[in-house]
């Protein structure tokens, strides 16, 4: 696998992805000097996708077949998903408030903060 330095790829832009991938089947992005990214041709990627997809069918059908997996409706699958959901969630009163009021709390500090600055 080839590198392109973050440097190389800000000066010369795709061009310098294009080069490095004419020989290559994919190249790293090094950033600081450490490898951060890879980039490689959308043909490319598309294949390993379509094996990764391809490797789980044939592990769910070992699953199936060896009796780690059972056949359950979508119905039933949701029903329990959300025992486990429920499971987990902290006991009222305890815990993270719901995401919808930090983000309303968060709001009135603005609110206040600007009215303080006007």
């Amino acid at each position: 696998m080839g590198t392109i330095s973050a440097n190389d790829l800000k000066t010369k832009g795709v061009s310098a992805i294009e080069g490095a991938l004419k020989d290559r089947d994919n190249v790293a992005i090094t950033v600081r000097g450490k490898s951060r990214f890879v980039v490689m041709d959308l043909d490319q990627y598309q294949h390993l996708r379509e094996q990764e997809i391809l490797a789980a069918w044939h592990q769910a059908r070992a699953d199936a077949a060896s009796g780690r997996a059972r056949p359950v409706s979508a119905k039933e699958h949701i029903a329990e998903i959300e025992r486990l959901i429920a499971k987990q969630a902290p006991a009222a009163g305890r815990g993270a408030p719901p995401r919808a009021a930090q983000t309303k709390a968060r709001y009135r500090v603005r609110a206040r903060s600007a009215n303080r600055k006007s």
